[in-house]
């Protein structure tokens, strides 16, 4: 099982920060993704929401399950490619000081028939720039704000 597990505090208000975060267009900052959005058939934000994000080389769909506003937010990928046995990913904002202190774990495994453990090795390290990428381009963007 592979875990993910980055944080960063972010010099802004804890709703501006959940906000920002639970945009899907904001998921493009990672370097490799193209664009991100609701799919056309989610029902908006919140609980239940569906998400697609589109990558040089991947995709995936995720369904938010949890959603606590501004406290956290759990999603799952329900399909994707490369293919992901994903247990779910959150993201979890504490106030802190005058900033918001982010959390955001994830555990997956790629199937074998996927690349496995050769995948595991590679996705681990793109998808853990990525998300360093998406909460630095969320401080940048809200921090500069002020």
């Amino acid at each position: 099982m592979v875990e993910i597990h980055v944080e960063r505090t972010i010099a802004a208000p804890i709703d501006e920060v959940f906000d920002w975060l639970a945009d899907p267009p904001n998921l493009a900052a990672a370097p490799l993704a193209l664009k991100a959005n609701y799919a056309k058939d989610s029902p908006g934000h919140g609980a239940g929401a569906v998400r697609e994000v589109v990558c040089a080389g991947a995709w995936f769909r995720e369904k938010i399950t949890a959603y606590d506003r501004p406290r956290s937010y759990t999603y799952l990928i329900v399909r994707s490619f490369p293919p992901f046995d994903h247990d779910g990913g959150t993201l979890t904002l504490t106030a802190s000081g005058d900033g918001t202190h982010v959390d955001w774990l994830t555990h997956y495994t790629h199937p074998a028939r996927a690349g496995g453990k050769l995948l595991e090795a590679v996705s681990y390290r793109l998808l853990r720039s990525s998300f360093r990428a998406i909460l630095d381009a969320c401080a940048t963007a809200l921090e500069n704000k002020r």
